[in-house]
């Protein structure tokens, strides 16, 4: 196993003394508001924690927190959002995009500190990345950028694929679809093969997508970026075996419940580093003076036991390149 690791700073860091917790005398209260589902997402949310940790401050000793799950219906983000607000929380942890942008779209006086996968100057999160401006901050990882890289990694791992499927929730923020949209395209161009873009919002929307994929014939899937589809990883994982379809992921424990292949940002790290700067704002600094952060640790897993079951011979130069191979 090799680990390539490393975190890109962008810019200093500057304190504020008037935090918006001096309206919460005694244990400060910590608005966590996701998009996906707390069992979608539990390492993630342990990820926040040993953040936070790291900073002092731990849940139910002198923090308190408040979590809102969206469960995947992104519509009711501004709703809980706006309940964090009523609820005089002294900061806002949003995950991922969609979260941050509802949350900003309620306050603009509670500090918030996001994690996301889309550029935050373009999705409107912050002004600039050295100095974000107003009362937000955050993390971002570089999952949208590395969709071209699955498709790749894909064709390479499966080069008698005739046509790659890339799965997207047509629900999420336009910003972030059109975000993702272009990926596709760069693979499709680089490597000379279809790719065709598939969407679902529901669990019986991704099981329609991998039926489609299956009766097209030498076809593979790379889901994509969105928390609702990364939540569903193990229902992924049973529908890649049910439907004999190679399969892409973005989270490691789809692998690790019998999927092909994981290649992503790790996002663990991603949260923890989300953590650590909601500590850091809880302790004082201003958020429109904390550089947006860039989480830059990429993680690959192979399943060595599926793509046996698929009749796939993994090439020595993939293995090689893998952080695990789960066999």
């Amino acid at each position: 196993m090799r680990r390539r690791e490393f975190i890109t700073l962008l810019g200093g860091a500057a304190t504020w003394p008037g935090i918006a917790g001096a309206q919460q005398p005694g244990i400060p209260i910590l608005g966590f508001l996701h998009a996906a589902s707390a069992g979608g997402y539990a390492k993630e949310k342990a990820a926040v924690l040993s953040g936070l940790e790291e900073t002092g401050f731990f849940e139910g000793r002198n923090l308190r927190i408040e979590y809102r799950w969206a469960d995947g219906q992104y519509d009711r983000l501004r709703e809980l959002a706006a309940d964090l607000v009523e609820r005089r929380v002294n900061i806002i942890v949003a995950m991922p995009t969609p979260s941050a942008l509802a949350a900003k779209s309620v306050t603009t006086t509670i500090p918030i500190v996001f994690e996301g996968a889309v550029d935050p100057v373009r999705s409107g999160l912050v002004t600039s990345l050295n100095r974000p401006g107003a009362n937000i901050t955050g993390i971002i990882n570089l999952a949208v950028s590395l969709i071209s890289k699955r498709i790749e990694l894909m064709h390479e791992l499966v080069p008698n694929a005739k046509t790659i499927a890339v799965l997207v929730n047509p629900t999420i923020n336009p910003v972030i679809l059109e975000s993702v949209r272009p990926e596709p395209a760069i693979a499709e161009r680089t490597l000379g093969i279809k790719v065709k873009i598939l969407q679902a919002d529901t669990l019986s929307g991704i099981e329609a997508a991998f039926r489609k994929v299956a009766d097209m014939g030498q076809a593979v899937l790379v889901a994509g970026v969105d928390p609702f589809i990364n939540s569903k990883w193990k229902e992924t994982a049973e529908l890649s075996v049910r439907y004999r379809v190679p399969t892409s992921h973005e989270v490691r424990d789809f692998v690790a419940a019998g999927g092909l292949m994981s290649y992503a940002a790790d996002l663990p790290e991603a949260y923890r580093l989300t953590g650590v700067y909601a500590g850091r704002v809880l302790k004082g600094e201003k958020p429109a003076e904390l550089p947006v952060q860039q989480a830059t640790k990429v993680t690959m897993v192979i399943n060595l036991k599926a793509a046996k079951a698929l009749r796939i011979t993994v090439p020595i130069s993939l293995l090689g390149r893998a952080d695990e191979v789960i066999e």
